[in-house]
């Protein structure tokens, strides 16, 4: 079921954005394997039971010894199996295993090989370490984050990880596969999440150059410069959404406020700060809910802000199914949608190298390999 239904993938287990990309390409269907290690893994102090890994859902999990040769001639006879295998190591550690691109590709010519990193397979940063802060960090991304006077707001893991990476990789893979199906031919995609998050800024970069975006932060229309792009605090300390960036749109909100004709139309920026005065007044009248009854669903492009505990249950989530519940966990579902391939329900996540056995047999390895494998300890897990 889904889209990419029949699509077999390899994963070489990681950390941030590699899970994410393995996982949306799970959710649309394909078969994806993911090779765990079979010592623990080191973290980043933020470890979960297995159930709440929920960007480890929707697959198998083998446990591989990749330090030993009978672990990756494994490896590479499942490599001769995939369609694509995805990998988000430091340039140069899946070559010392003997699994780089030239190893598989000589074993797999359609293979495509999804490499992840933060800063890319070549250039002055490529080998050194960093996260996703610092990738953004250096694409103008950070900088214009923020408000006005205060430091850049690190906007969670969400524009490098996996807006710039996990996306990136899933949907340079999905390209690579697609253009395979017509040349017969893999290729490795090189996904650097610091080219992602700089790909996503495309349209500041224009807006910069066209002189209608400054350096300044807070002080811009989509960076909460604008009175009619901000957050305002209500009567009961909830907070609420506001964007209604087109004159149409916020003469509508206006309007249902009741802020006054007298008030500043929001065209000129100078006017904003007072904009801003007027409106959190009228906003901190009411309370949230008595605001989005009034609101919510009009073209006055307002929203309450929730929290991860209440987004769930918003009227409109749950009439459309944006989350799901899996094994006792609320997550989001799958997206986008699909009309006619429909994506299954992911599976729960499983712990690493649970699934062994059976994984390998579905993947063609003979069962007496896998105990042979099992019993020099070459293969962990169930």
């Amino acid at each position: 079921m889904g889209p990419l239904a029949g699509v077999r993938i390899l994963e070489f287990a990681g950390i941030g954005p590699g899970p994410m990309a393995a996982m949306l390409l799970a959710d649309m269907g394909a078969t994806v394997l993911k090779l765990d290690r079979i010592e623990a893994a080191g973290d980043l102090g933020i470890a979960s039971p297995d159930r709440f890994k929920v960007t480890h859902r929707g697959r198998r999990s083998a446990a591989i010894d990749l330090k030993q040769p009978e672990g990756v001639a494994l490896a590479l006879d499942l490599v001769a199996r995939a369609d694509a295998l995805v990998e988000g190591f430091r340039p140069g550690t899946m070559e010392r295993l003997g699994l780089g691109p030239d190893d598989c590709l000589a074993r797999n010519p359609r293979l495509v090989y999804g490499r992840m990193t933060g800063w890319g397979q070549e250039g002055p940063l490529a080998r050194a370490a960093g996260h996703d802060l610092n990738y953004i960090a250096l694409t103008g991304a950070l900088a214009a984050i923020g408000r006005e006077g205060a430091p850049p707001t690190p906007p969670l893991n969400l524009v490098g990880d996996y807006g710039g990476g996990a996306l990136y990789l899933a949907f340079g893979v999905v390209c690579a596969l697609l253009e395979a199906r017509g040349s017969g031919r893999g290729q490795v995609v090189d996904a650097a999440m610091v080219d992602g998050a700089a790909s996503l800024m495309a349209g500041f970069y224009g807006m910069a150059a066209a002189g209608i975006w400054g350096e300044r932060r807070g002080a811009n229309i989509l960076d909460s410069g604008a009175a009619y792009y901000e957050v305002y605090r209500c009567a009961d300390g909830r907070w609420l959404s506001v964007a209604p960036i087109e004159k149409r749109f916020r003469a509508e909100f206006f309007r249902l406020i009741e802020l006054g004709d007298d008030a500043p139309s929001g065209d000129d920026p100078a006017d904003w700060p007072e904009l801003k005065r007027l409106v959190a007044a009228r906003i901190a009248t009411r309370t949230c809910d008595q605001w989005c009854a009034v609101l919510e669903g009009t073209d006055a492009c307002v929203a309450p802000v929730l929290t991860m505990a209440e987004a769930p249950g918003h009227p409109h989530n749950r009439a459309r199914g944006t989350f799901v519940e899996i094994d006792g966990v609320t997550q989001p579902a799958p997206a986008p949608r699909f009309s006619r391939t429909v994506p299954a329900t992911p599976t729960p996540p499983e712990a690493a190298g649970a699934g062994t056995g059976a994984a390998l047999a579905d993947w063609g390895v003979e069962p007496g390999r896998i105990a042979a494998l099992r019993k020099a300890g070459v293969v962990g897990g169930g």
